[in-house]
């Protein structure tokens, strides 16, 4: 390989990361990935001696740099409201979120009129999350654990297992599928059992 279709190559690597990251959803990843594909073009206009690309990448690079870390101190102040599962909010959010919540749950089948303990979850107004669950005695079986993907970094999770600890539930099992969510699971505190996740509160 010559050195100008490497030089060329690490130009379309940083093209094709800035167009992947338009893709995203999640506005963390978005700017991420935009980041990492801005500075590598910024790297090959200067090789290239494209002054005025390399100018603007690197601009491109200081503002996602500047709001990741004004997203990073910002501090989240959710609210968690129960609502009985013929709550109109409820089922328009589960309506509104289907086909993201099959993509995150594969097999997935929810029910609301199986469930008795439910959540809806706002930051400053806005709905961000969602629990379903059935409870028995102290314990919740959970059937939904979603976040709408902006909010998708965990925190919603901690927020909402604190709220309903206070509660007199002491244990929470999860049953459900696991394929996108072992990590967020386990960062919960779940631990595995069997087929199931469980969490003591």
């Amino acid at each position: 390989m010559n050195t100008k279709f490497l030089i060329e190559a690490f130009g379309y690597l940083g093209s094709f990361l800035v167009l992947v990251s338009m893709l995203m959803t999640s506005v963390v990843k978005l700017r991420i990935i935009n980041t990492i594909g801005s500075l590598i073009f910024t790297v090959y206009a200067f090789i290239i001696k494209s002054y005025p690309t390399a100018f603007m990448n690197l601009c491109l690079v200081l503002i996602n740099v500047h709001f990741l870390w004004k997203m990073s101190k910002k501090d989240k102040v959710y609210e968690a409201v129960e609502c009985d599962n013929d709550d109109t909010m409820l089922k328009y959010l589960l309506k509104r979120y289907d086909a993201d919540i099959q993509k995150s749950f594969p097999g997935i089948d929810i029910d609301p009129g199986q469930t008795d303990k439910n959540y809806v979850v706002f930051c400053e107004g806005k709905p961000v999350g969602m629990s379903l669950g059935r409870k028995q005695g102290d314990v919740l079986d959970l059937k939904l654990d979603y976040s709408i993907p902006e909010y998708r970094d965990f925190s919603i999770g901690g927020f909402l297992f604190d709220y309903i600890a206070k509660s007199d539930i002491k244990k929470i099992v999860y049953r459900g599928p696991d394929v996108n969510h072992k990590d967020y699971l386990k960062s919960q505190g779940f631990v595995k059992d069997g087929d199931s996740y469980i969490k003591t509160l």
